[in-house]
């Protein structure tokens, strides 16, 4: 099949890589621009862009579909079907009609649950039990098209969005492949609408989502802590300053103090008072200093019971 594949960040890369270690040729890759990163502010290319271009896959960055002029030179290409993951470009109609079977977009959540930009951290964050993938029809809505198969996985309690984003790529590489092999076989897949019942939305992560309100109930924070480690990472502040919150612990235990209030300094963590709760910070990160112990913070850094978080 002439296969091409839409994504942009790691995410999308194993989906990818899963697709070409089954054996299927790529005959094309949409991917986003080139970004700064780093300390050095480098043009990176993203991780879809490294992985065509090792396996000498055409690669085309444009910065919107919206225009005919950018569209044209893309759909002149002969295309049966177009995989999407994380490609973070809407694509328009002329889009969605040029493969021969359309496009099928592999992503991150059980549907219609979790539509949107970030499914991974919004189900840790609203302590959902359980999530996956969905191989789903593109249409014009957000994440709205009919659902041809899914695959399942538990939440664990120590799951963080990094651990379940792994976890739910290698989900969705199978899911894909397994897709292909469908439409191989039958040269059709079916698709089954989606409800209307059940519909939540996975606004995009900002990196200001990431501040702790210690008014919060301790078990959001902690799930908060969670969902947001690798990114955008939870951080209260000292005296102004950001300190970046990796592992933390929910304590259901009661206090008088001030929400935000240094509890307890021990080798086991920092306990910290919460609108109803304890949160035991157990690894940290100080402005521009490394992730650490609770047991090394203390080591180099002045904190006392009383202190507050701001």
């Amino acid at each position: 099949m002439r296969i091409g594949f839409a994504g942009t960040p790691e995410f999308a890369a194993t989906v990818m890589s899963a697709v070409i270690s089954a054996g299927y040729t790529v005959r094309l890759a949409l991917t986003q621009s080139d970004k700064k990163q780093g300390r050095g502010m480098r043009l990176t290319p993203s991780p879809v862009k490294q992985l065509a271009q090792a396996h000498d896959i055409p690669v085309l960055t444009p910065a919107t579909l919206k225009k005919e002029e950018t569209r044209q030179p893309i759909i002149a290409q002969p295309l049966d079907v177009l995989l999407v993951a994380a490609y973070g470009l809407i694509l328009p109609q002329e889009i969605l009609d040029w493969p021969r079977f359309g496009c099928l977009n592999v992503h991150a959540s059980l549907l219609p649950r979790w539509r949107g930009a970030a499914p991974i951290q919004h189900a840790i964050l609203a302590g959902d039990m359980e999530t996956g993938v969905t191989l789903m029809q593109v249409d014009a809505g957000l994440d709205s098209g009919g659902m041809i198969d899914c695959l399942k996985t538990p939440i664990d309690a120590n799951d963080t969005g990094g651990t379940l984003h792994d976890r739910l790529a290698d989900l969705g590489g199978k899911i894909a492949v397994s897709g292909l092999r469908m439409l191989e076989q039958n040269g059709r897949l079916d698709a089954t609408p989606q409800s209307e019942e059940g519909v939540t939305y996975a606004n995009k992560i900002e990196r200001y989502h990431g501040k702790i309100d210690w008014q919060q109930n301790g078990v959001i924070i902690e799930r908060m802590v969670r969902a947001f480690n690798p990114y955008p990472t939870a951080f209260t502040e000292r005296s102004g300053t950001p300190i970046k919150i990796w592992r933390a612990q929910y304590l259901p235990r009661n206090t008088v103090e001030t929400a935000g209030t240094v509890c307890a300094c021990h080798q086991e963590g920092i306990d910290v008072a919460c609108g109803q709760g304890m949160l035991r910070i157990l690894e940290l990160q100080p402005q521009n200093g490394k992730r650490m112990t609770v047991t090394a913070y203390l080591s180099g850094h002045r904190l006392s019971i009383g202190d507050i978080f701001d």
